[in-house]
């Protein structure tokens, strides 16, 4: 890993981290922010369940994503899920905000920002591959070296039985040759 994921990753999991403990904290006031989303999830799962364990559900995911992350394990769905997360509450944020004074309007301008520069900033990290390439990438190259290996291989046969072919074929017309003049 190098020296700048080394400390980019901790610095953005952190806000991430501590928001998510925040929510475990305040499961109560986050259910409440989070109502009108929450309960259209809760409507959609196949089993009951009430808003705030659903805000502690997401504060905890929030949490062991951000540590993910931070750590450097399985980084590429870490940052996934809270581009997800981030997302969504920057959503929630933006639909809930105090916008009645000019202040109001600007501290939602800045959230707004705050929250699509950390999901930008996530997305980014969810595509990073740490300087190694991609599954796909890897697939793509080892289906090419076996065509080409394969290629090479089948030219190799032919260019043998080519040869063996010539090499009987003279065997026979000398035996040919040699039964007739006798």
């Amino acid at each position: 890993m190098s020296f700048v994921r080394f400390l980019a990753r901790p610095m953005l999991a952190s806000s991430f981290v501590l928001a998510g403990m925040d929510k475990l904290k305040n499961a109560d006031d986050t259910a409440t922010q989070l109502s009108p989303l929450l309960r259209r999830a809760a409507e959609s799962l196949p089993f009951q369940t009430n808003e705030k364990v659903l805000a502690r559900v997401i504060g905890g995911t929030q949490v062991g994503a951000g540590v993910c992350l931070a750590l450097g394990k399985a980084s590429r769905l870490a940052a996934t899920v809270l581009a997800v997360i981030s997302a969504l509450n920057g959503y929630v944020e933006w639909r809930s905000a105090d916008i009645s004074s000019k202040e109001g309007r600007d501290a939602r301008r800045k959230q707004l920002l705050k929250n699509v520069s950390l999901t930008g900033g996530v997305l980014l990290a969810s595509v990073d591959t740490a300087g190694k390439p991609s599954l796909a990438w890897r697939a793509e190259h080892l289906a090419a070296d076996a065509r080409k290996t394969t290629a090479h291989l089948a030219a190799d046969a032919r260019k043998t039985t080519g040869k063996k072919l010539k090499k009987a074929d003279k065997a026979v017309r000398k035996a040919v040759d040699h039964a007739v003049g006798a």
